[in-house]
Order: structure tokens, then C-alpha cells, then sequence
């Protein structure tokens, strides 16, 4: 297989895995974040219910975690091409 062709089939897995990351992922915060606090997660930073220690919380949570999948999946996602293609 060429290498522009293992290229191009990577992004299209690394995207697919990391988009099906990104979902579930935040599916599962949000989850846990009513379970925690038994009100809904953050959605509009500007929200003048929400307290300033509820927005940094959900953004440091949700930005970890996230971000966190997204490179496991992106990870798994390269190793699953070189291994196929090689």
C-alpha cells in the first residue's frame, strides 16, 4: 500500500475514532455529572445560575477527559492502520 493511501485511510479511521470518542465521552461526563451534582452540566459558560467554581470544574473535567479519549482513540486509530497495512 502506498504511503499516501495509508495516509488518507488514516485520517478517515483517526477521524471516525475520534468523533465516536468525542460523543461518548461526553455522553458519559454528562452522566456523571448529574449523578455528582444532581443538576445538568454546563452548557453556556455566560449562565448566571452557574457559579464560577461549577464552570472551571466542568471545564478542567470536560477538557481532561475529553481530550484525553481523543488521543487514546487517535492512538488506537494509527496503530490499527500501520498493523492492517503493513
Amino acid at each position: 500500500m502506498s504511503q499516501a493511501t495509508e495516509k488518507l485511510l488514516l485520517k478517515i479511521v483517526g477521524g471516525v475514532a475520534v468523533g465516536a470518542a468525542t460523543i461518548i465521552t461526553k455522553k458519559v461526563l454528562d452522566g456523571s455529572w448529574k449523578a455528582a451534582t444532581g443538576n445538568q452540566p454546563p452548557t453556556h459558560a455566560e449562565d448566571p445560575d452557574l457559579t464560577w467554581r461549577e464552570a472551571i470544574a466542568w471545564a478542567l473535567l470536560s477538557g481532561a477527559v475529553i481530550g484525553v479519549a481523543q488521543l487514546v482513540a487517535a492512538r488506537g486509530a494509527r496503530q490499527l492502520v500501520q498493523r492492517n497495512t503493513a
